[in-house]
């Protein structure tokens, strides 16, 4: 019982969005809620898990939709580590969470620090997408500046929510589309 009552993360990896995509870098932004709250699920980076660990529902509708969208065969792994090499800030509005207990830190104060990274990242000049997946992702686009960024926004890939404005919405298309109208290149979804 008590071990299901700890943080659900590596301590060195919450921050990983962070560092495994440099500010210069970003051309995506895709925002989830908290970090999965399975044993070993978390570790940094939003809807990812590591190499490894079986993948979460919600991540099997991506990968689902993924391939219906882009043709792209489901990978076996759950870690999206190469999104995030490739410029997706893969970013939660809550970095922490209590095992077995989805948004147990939500409003404890991460979202000071989440909203001030999604506030640096619209105020820049080089535009990028913002791709908000379920409510609390969709109550940053105040945040935004939509006058230089894109945003797609899509209903969360939960099994609770996906087929009411996720499955079979073509996200990926969506956000491929945005990239062009910027100016810049399609995002290499492969992994």
């Amino acid at each position: 019982m008590k071990s299901e009552l700890c943080m659900m993360f590596i301590p060195e990896a919450v921050f990983r969005a962070f560092t495994e995509t440099p500010l210069a870098d970003v051309r995506i932004v895709l925002l989830g809620q908290d970090p999965y709250h399975g044993k070993d699920q978390a570790h940094g980076l939003c809807f990812s898990v590591p190499d490894g660990v079986a993948i979460p529902p919600s991540l099997r509708n991506i990968f689902r939709e993924l391939e219906s969208d882009l043709q792209l065969t489901p990978p076996t792994s759950g870690n999206l580590s190469a999104w995030a090499a490739r410029g997706a800030l893969l970013l939660n509005t809550v970095l922490t969470v209590r095992g077995g207990e989805a948004a147990s830190h939500a409003n404890r104060g991460w979202e000071r620090l989440t909203d001030a990274a999604i506030r640096i990242v619209s105020e820049r000049q080089k535009p990028v997408v913002f791709v908000l997946w379920g409510k609390p992702a969709e109550q940053k686009v105040k945040l935004l500046d939509l006058s230089r960024h894109r945003m797609v926004v899509r209903a969360h890939p939960s099994p609770l929510s996906a087929h009411r404005g996720f499955l079979g919405t073509r996200p990926f298309s969506a956000i491929q589309q945005a990239l062009r109208e910027l100016g810049q290149p399609e995002f290499d979804f492969r992994l």
